[in-house]
């Protein structure tokens, strides 16, 4: 039973580092601002999205209602405890090159508009509020 969940977590671990390489092609596009092919990436990471949510609906229907932890930890299997790590680890490298990948792609979006609204101002008459900050 435990050999079949380790097969589970490598299955599902493998597509979580399939995610991770296309989450640093995606960060290296946005570094070379390469919108196009940011595009065409974001396809992609949204059909290795759906494979690792079919691994984990797999795992859940394996484990039913106990949790991955409590699981690994009445096991007493060293060889599924690192296994589980290793996905954690991992986990946990993909929520960061998500972050980052969003936060750099949130400021290039806010120079944009900076930029625009330096060419184009509005004509609107500014005005303070209670505050006295400027109001647009």
């Amino acid at each position: 039973m435990m050999s079949s969940l380790k097969e589970i977590l490598i299955v599902e671990g493998k597509r979580l580092e399939e995610l991770l390489v296309l989450l640093d092609k995606q960060y290296k596009l946005i570094l070379n601002k390469d919108v196009f092919n940011m595009e065409a990436i974001t396809e992609e990471i949204q059909l290795k999205n759906k494979e690792v949510a079919e691994a984990e609906v797999q795992r859940r229907k394996f484990l039913g209602d106990t949790s991955i932890r409590e699981y690994v930890n009445n096991s007493k299997d060293s060889e599924l405890d690192e296994v589980y790590r290793a996905m954690q680890r991992l986990l946990n490298e993909l929520i960061l090159q998500k972050d980052t990948n969003e936060l750099l792609i949130k400021q290039q979006l806010a120079f944009t508009n900076k930029l625009l609204n330096i060419m184009n101002p509005k004509k609107d008459a500014a005005t303070y509020n209670s505050y006295g900050n400027i109001k647009r």
